[in-house]
């Protein structure tokens, strides 16, 4: 017997916690740039690199996010809170497991990794550091992604609000500590800022998981349910094309970067870095309204309402376009203060960072539409689209290009310029196939029988 359908949250109840939390760890980022750009462009770049590895190695656990995300929305939409619980456990558990696979590998790994950027070997020294400590942390990352997810997609989207709080404000003077050899902790330089992170982490999240198995929250602990194989099939067969999707962006920002590093030097590196950082407000904000729309599109299909889910994905769009170009508008105007903030005096890169950041700035716009309608296709279970659009513009767009333009030793402007035609194509196909609503039926079609 189901329980009563439990009343779905509007597009701002869930996007304003997601969006205030991600801008919570956006200002954590950018005081760490701050903190690690007085060790010189090196550091920046070595920093730069390891991020990119973690987002690489996340991206199983992603899959597994936007898995659970699907699901629990479903189920939850349904009136199928037990459901939704058991399906979490499930998730928990297979992203714990996938997290100590992961852990072991870019420990063991992380100079071979560090090695493939193209940097000269002083930053591929620091770059290999950054690896190692992002890597040892990471099954707590995982927990935190998959709960965190369960419960944004059961409509509790303050829980991880408050958690990314408790986060920052343990990792803040961690980073201090650190990176810069503070309150009687050991200097680590650059390695220090993944180490703060992790430690912060684990601390809060093991508070968090005591009070999910303590049943405290939306989301319930379900242990004589963990092993049941047709939801590890569901969260599987849903995810593995969004794990596809994330090895082809990694594989396309490392391909991307490596040019940039191997033409056109460590000052270029760090500009596309530290430009990440300055947007990064805009882009945490796309992060809200993917996350709203992703959720609401699961609530209301699981309902059954197919054209609430269509009218939610087009609002969380249009909020996350309107929102995304405003930031951007904002950052342009005071590029040439924020690059000199991070980076000191060091004119080179100061230049670069502008460079990039006026190119990355005027596509915010279509980076929203990647977000928001990418969100909502993958929380119709709609996975393999947005792997397609990923691949045909961020490989066969983007990187080509960039290619292209270094081989004719052009200006790393028209580098950093590819971009423009990557989030043209991805934003004009989501927008074709969310107009399509072939969407609207693809998990009904695809999930395995149980």
């Amino acid at each position: 017997m189901q329980s009563a359908i439990p009343k779905r949250p509007t597009i701002w109840q869930l996007a304003a916690p997601s969006i205030m939390a991600n801008l919570m760890f956006s200002m954590v980022a950018m005081v760490q740039t701050k903190f690690v750009g007085g060790l010189g462009a090196p550091a920046v770049a070595a920093v730069g690199a390891g991020q990119r590895v973690f987002f690489a190695l996340q991206a199983l656990l992603m899959a597994i996010g936007v898995g659970t995300t699907a699901l629990v929305a479903r189920s939850w939409g349904a009136g199928r809170p037990e459901e939704a619980s058991r399906i979490t456990s499930s998730s928990i558990m297979l992203g714990a497991l996938v997290g100590l696979l992961l852990m072991i590998f870019g420990m063991a790994f992380s100079r071979q990794i560090a090695g493939v950027f193209g940097l000269d070997e002083y930053t591929a020294q620091l770059a290999s550091h950054n690896i190692f400590w992002l890597s040892a942390f990471i099954i707590g990352f995982a927990i935190d992604i998959i709960l965190s997810s369960a419960l944004r997609a059961a409509g509790n989207a303050w829980t991880p609000l408050l958690f990314g709080l408790a986060v920052n404000l343990v990792n803040l003077p961690l980073l201090y500590a650190f990176i810069l050899g503070k309150f009687g902790a050991p200097r680590m330089g650059a390695a220090g800022a993944p180490f703060a992170s992790g430690v912060s982490f684990l601390i809060c999240g093991a508070v968090l998981v005591s009070l999910w198995m303590r049943q405290k929250l939306t989301i319930k602990f379900y242990p004589s349910d963990i092993f049941q194989k047709s939801r590890y099939r569901r969260l599987l067969h849903i995810g593995y094309p969004v794990a596809l999707e994330q090895l082809v962006l990694q594989f396309g920002f490392f391909l991307f970067m490596s040019l940039i590093g191997r033409y056109y030097g460590t000052e270029a590196f760090a500009a596309y870095n530290v430009g990440v950082n300055m947007l990064n407000a805009a882009m945490v904000v796309g992060s809200g309204f993917s996350i709203a729309g992703s959720t609401l599109v699961g609530q209301h299909l699981g309902a059954g309402d197919t054209e609430g889910a269509a009218r939610s994905g087009w609002h969380a769009c249009s909020m996350a376009v309107a929102a995304m170009s405003v930031i951007g508008l904002l950052t342009v105007l005071n590029a040439p203060v924020l690059a000199r903030f991070f980076l000191g005096s060091d004119e080179i890169a100061v230049l670069r960072t502008m460079e990039f950041t006026y190119i990355m700035s005027a596509m915010l716009p279509l980076l929203g539409v990647d977000m928001a309608i990418g969100g909502s296709l993958r929380g119709a279970g709609d996975t393999r689209f947005p792997l397609m659009t990923s691949f045909l513009g961020l490989i066969g767009m983007r990187c080509v290009l960039a290619a292209t333009f270094a081989f004719f030793k052009l200006p790393v402007i028209w580098v950093y310029g590819s971009i423009i035609g990557d989030y043209v194509l991805k934003g004009t196909l989501l927008i074709w196939r969310f107009k399509s609503g072939e969407w609207k039926h693809s998990l009904a079609n695809r999930l395995p029988r149980t």
